[in-house]
């Protein structure tokens, strides 16, 4: 994935442990020259893989990476075989960024269900500090810190009420029962009509709420009528197509774009100039 994105020999990881040398993969192919702007998403959930692949493109100021700080998970294991169908898994190395940051958090005087809660912990280890190809500051100890932080907006009481009552997938159901699926095409979106539909439906169901509340969340009801609709008259995927395309942090990091443009021709710049020769 990385060797779609960065130059031809561009370090995308390395790893090394106590008893074992370093080794480095870099990308074989390249980008063949494709020059364009990149926006990685991330969150506390992007571990492993897609850490390496965000680290890599962040370390040579190839992609702005955008979201939450990633889970930190950077470890190399080696499984030696035992008796009864058993191994034992044995971490021998751990991952490093092209910067040469630490991919994996810090695990120790913590409990398993904090670890992978990410309770308590402070994923910004600001004393491992590198820097990428142009001389910007990240970093490491803690997975990958984003340039632009996006926290996820959190649902509220009337949300959490709906989604337990399975609201939109019953109404959907009632309401699909009595319309001809093939008028519903893939522009359809709930108008002022459907949305009242709904409205008494939800009341009917005993779910409590205020006028003030509904108002509030219509831009959401809206969006998980059209979301339940679209499973139902196509399938999951479009209707997560459907979803992405007004996802409050998708349509950030479209916003970001410039933000990759600009960090892109600075690091050209910055290159450019590292490589001239000196004149005394």
């Amino acid at each position: 994935m990385a060797d779609r994105f960065l130059q031809k020999g561009q370090v995308v990881v390395s790893h090394r442990g106590r008893a074992s040398a370093e080794k480095r993969y870099t990308a074989r192919h390249g980008r063949a020259g494709l020059e364009y702007p990149i926006v990685v998403l991330v969150n506390q959930y992007s571990a492993s893989a897609s850490e390496i692949v965000s680290g890599a493109l962040q370390d040579h100021d190839r992609g702005w990476v955008f979201g939450q700080t990633t889970f930190g998970k950077g470890l190399v294991q080696t499984v030696y075989p035992l008796s009864e169908n058993t191994g034992l898994a044995l971490t021998t190395a751990k991952y490093y960024t092209p910067s040469e940051r630490l991919i994996q958090r810090d695990y120790q005087n913590t409990s398993f269900f904090d670890y992978y809660y990410r309770k308590g912990n402070d994923s910004n280890n600001k004393q491992d500090v590198k820097m990428t190809d142009s001389g910007r500051t990240v970093y490491g100890g803690g997975g990958i810190t984003p340039d632009e932080m996006f926290e996820i907006p959190k649902g509220n009481k009337l949300q959490a009420m709906m989604i337990r009552s399975y609201a939109f997938l019953n109404f959907t159901a009632t309401w699909l029962a009595a319309r001809d699926r093939k008028t519903i095409t893939k522009e359809w979106a709930p108008d002022e009509g459907v949305v009242q539909e709904f409205r008494q439906f939800a009341l009917k169901q005993n779910i409590p709420f205020t006028e003030a509340e509904f108002t509030e969340n219509l831009d959401w009801i809206k969006q998980q009528i059209r979301r339940e609709v679209f499973i139902n008259v196509y399938n999951i995927e479009d209707s997560r197509k459907m979803s992405i395309s007004s996802d409050p942090m998708v349509l950030k990091a479209i916003d970001a774009l410039p933000k990759a443009k600009a960090l892109l021709e600075n690091a050209k710049k910055m290159i450019v100039q590292r490589m001239a020769p000196r004149r005394d």
